[in-house]
């Protein structure tokens, strides 16, 4: 079997999704900014949920399609992508300082959110039942992140959002054309990303879960990677932070949540041991430095390189398993 229409598919998917992810979610804050709704309130939600757009999309074709091992592979790789190579890389750019006080209540929701999803793959299988759990409680989170958006004020995280929205304004009928047009373009991009994926995979005989881990977890985390080392460049350190927690907030509950209502999912033992593993050492880590233990709330350039260490030690023993070498 020819793997050039494949590999072209997965090439023009990935680089289709990262923009169009890019012009739906500034299509989506800007219409939000324009109806008058609060900047907090932006940043945690709309913009939330379009840099976890790809993730959802994606995740949803592939458990309708029979394939749960891109579905959960790409929101939990994005979960390791999103902390050890993001965070890794713009911390060695620019050092990052916490001070936002509204992520510093997200990180032990996050770390609740991370321990729940799994202790439901304890018994290796993903039921609907477990799949609504996870998205009843990602509601609860929306609407807690509601009122502390209405509430929150004078907020670090407020104040990057608002110098963002004012650099990069769009007047309302190009932010809602571009917010269609991203939805639409986020789909097809999708469908065409996972159809390369699925059909590499088999032509090597790699699982799905791998081809979800690796090539499909970071091209669906690229929207993140892109506005989170922009951010950091600016000195939007609470901008970059929170992108990373509530992407993971959104994979973990609303991403995994919306595949396993379409599609149960069995899990494989090597997800919750080694993956769950990884993702809720690294959440661990993320949270004592939010609270502070050490005496300084602050991602340093030595702490970014031992997360890159980590994301390329990871990735090399996924493609070293494809090849039999471990």
């Amino acid at each position: 079997m020819s793997l050039t229409i494949p590999v072209i598919a997965l090439i023009a998917g990935l680089i289709l999704l990262v923009w169009s992810a890019d012009r739906f979610v500034e299509g989506a804050a800007a219409a939000a900014h324009h109806a008058g709704m609060p900047t907090l309130l932006i940043g945690m939600v709309v913009i939330g949920f379009g840099t976890s757009a790809p993730e959802m999309v994606v995740s949803a074709i592939s458990a309708a399609q029979g394939n749960p091992g891109i579905a959960l592979g790409n929101a939990y790789g994005s979960n390791i992508a999103n902390i050890a190579l993001i965070l890794g890389v713009t911390a060695l750019i620019s050092p990052i300082t916490i001070r936002s006080s509204v992520l510093r209540k997200e990180l032990p929701v996050l770390l609740a959110v991370t321990f729940l999803a799994a202790a439901q793959l304890y018994d290796l299988y993903l039921s609907r039942t477990d799949a609504w759990v996870l998205l009843l409680v990602f509601s609860a989170v929306v609407v807690w992140w509601i009122w502390l958006g209405l509430r929150a004020r004078q907020d670090s995280l407020e104040a990057d959002l608002d110098i963002k929205l004012a650099v990069d304004p769009m007047a309302l009928k190009p932010a809602l054309f571009w917010l269609v047009i991203g939805m639409v373009l986020l789909v097809a991009s999708s469908r065409l990303l996972v159809w390369g994926a699925v059909d590499i995979a088999r032509a090597f005989g790699v699982s799905d879960l791998i081809i979800g881990l690796t090539i499909v977890a970071i091209g669906t985390s690229l929207p993140e990677l892109a506005s989170a080392i922009a951010a950091t460049r600016k000195g939007e350190h609470d901008l970059a932070l929170g992108n990373v927690i509530g992407s993971n907030l959104f994979n973990t509950l609303a991403v995994v949540g919306i595949a396993g209502t379409i599609h149960p999912l069995e899990v494989g033992p090597e997800i919750l041991y080694r993956d769950c593993l990884l993702i809720g050492l690294l959440t661990l880590g993320l949270f004592f430095v939010g609270l502070g233990l050490g005496g300084q709330r602050r991602i340093n350039r030595p702490e970014g390189f031992l997360l890159l260490i980590v994301y390329c030690g990871y990735s090399g023993y996924l493609i070293a398993k494809v090849f039999g070498l471990v």
